[in-house]
């Protein structure tokens, strides 16, 4: 058994790290959230469009900001399948259809601003785009669409570190497991606490 942060990575985790000293899962956590905190400072400011936001070339775009420091895909679809997200060749279709389907939601205020960005972001990570990081790219497009798209506040999530065990993200998982039945209710609720 490990102390939080000290399991240590094994070669498949390993495999397209560009810093090679990272060993341990704090280490890989460490550098991840530093290139993240790199990334929003790069949406602050920016102007772009609800189109280039809700487009392939900018969701590729965002993990790539995100990841590029430490992964040498950050931005490139996942080429093998995973336990979770749809097939590796169904990727591009299916994000497209998400992409066409959060369109339509803005358009015809099919859901309020809140709950158009929380279903844009579940659906996003049922997808499951990228090798990794695709619950934390999910929240970020979320927070941008919410913020550029609508002009309303990022999304507070709690409040904590979602990816380390506690309670902020038993709710959090909770309340994923809700919408994956087509409840949002909780979810959205959360993204605001």
């Amino acid at each position: 058994m490990y102390i939080d942060g000290q399991t240590p990575l094994d070669e498949d985790e390993k495999e397209g790290l560009r810093i090679k000293s990272i060993s341990t899962r704090g280490e890989l956590d460490e550098f991840e959230q530093l290139n993240i905190e790199q990334a929003i400072q790069w949406t602050l400011g920016k102007k772009w469009s609800q189109e280039y936001i809700l487009s392939e070339e900018f969701v590729k775009e965002l993990h790539r900001q995100m990841y590029k420091e430490v992964w040498k895909w950050a931005g490139e679809f996942r080429k093998t399948n995973k336990n979770i997200g749809v097939d590796k060749y169904q990727i591009s279709v299916s994000l497209k259809q998400l992409l066409g389907d959060c369109l339509y939601w803005i358009a015809h205020k099919t859901y309020t601003e809140d709950e158009i960005a929380i279903r844009f972001k579940h659906k996003l990570v049922q997808i499951h785009c990228f090798p990794n990081g695709n619950g934390r790219h999910s929240r970020l497009m979320a927070d941008i669409i919410i913020s550029h798209i609508f002009g309303k506040p990022f999304f507070s999530w709690g409040r904590n570190n979602l990816t380390k065990k506690g309670e902020a993200r038993q709710n959090y998982l909770s309340a994923i497991r809700l919408a994956d039945k087509g409840n949002y209710d909780s979810l959205t609720r959360f993204s605001r606490s």
